[in-house]
């Protein structure tokens, strides 16, 4: 069973094939010819990729290239085509973009403590928020950096060993953007998870992640994250999409 943590989200929803079966036990994901098509409007076109176990994937591209679509088909609550594979047991943390808690009168003692088994102190300190009084503050008045960081305490507090993450530092000021992405990366090492994030930064890219996957609805590159230095994968990235119709080799 493949189960999902999220604040918001618990599905167990069945489209097209959607397997949780992966024979190669280096992989814990693996995406075969995916579209999603809603509405007559193509918004995946023939994806395919791997992730392999205790990795990082960075998904970069354009607005509108179907960067959330596709997370929300990993998550299977997306009709769709093609195959999603997910190791036997995968469990997934998921942080969305956009939360909206101003209107939330709830602290985050309360939010933290909803359905969960990890104490409420663990959490916070697993993600390095330990100001004095911060678990009786409501949601809405913690800052944006503050934010972000109770939201992957609530996504990390069932022991899930991948994390999905939607543009991890959206409303975060710049200065408070590496230090959660660093954060990231050591917990990832210490629990041995994987993730799959969200991002416009090629500096995040290049120095948190392995592997990278660019769309413009279709698949426009995967490979190294290293190779994003690289001015004829840049190109390939940003310009004019050239659409990569299967996996050549192995990342």
């Amino acid at each position: 069973m493949t189960t999902v943590k999220t604040y918001v989200l618990h599905t167990d929803t069945i489209f097209g094939l959607h397997s949780i079966m992966v024979d190669d036990s280096r992989y814990i994901l693996k995406v075969s010819n995916l579209c999603v098509k809603l509405q007559n409007q193509i918004l995946l076109d023939h994806i395919s990729f791997n992730v392999k176990k205790g990795t990082t994937l960075a998904i970069l591209g354009p607005n509108g290239a179907g960067k959330t679509v596709l997370f929300r088909t990993l998550l299977n609550i997306v009709p769709h085509t093609g195959s999603v594979e997910w190791m036997e047991k995968t469990q997934i943390g998921y942080v969305p973009q956009y939360v909206t808690v101003s209107d939330v009168p709830m602290t985050v003692k309360e939010f933290l403590s909803m359905g969960n088994r990890t104490r409420v102190k663990d959490a916070l300190d697993m993600v390095r928020l330990t100001n004095a009084g911060i678990e009786n503050k409501r949601l809405g008045v913690l800052s944006g950096g503050q934010l972000r960081r109770v939201l992957i305490a609530w996504a990390l507090s069932d022991n899930p060993n991948v994390l999905l993450l939607d543009e991890p530092t959206t409303g975060v000021d710049m200065d408070s953007e590496e230090p959660i992405y660093m954060l990231l990366n050591e917990i990832k090492k210490k629990q041995k998870i994987t993730i799959l994030l969200i991002t416009h930064n090629i500096h995040i890219v290049q120095e948190y992640t392995d592997d990278l996957l660019a769309l413009n609805k279709c698949l426009t590159f995967y490979g190294p994250s290293a190779d994003i230095v690289k001015h004829d994968v840049q190109r390939q990235i940003h310009g004019e999409p050239v659409c990569v119709e299967s996996i050549k080799g192995e990342t």
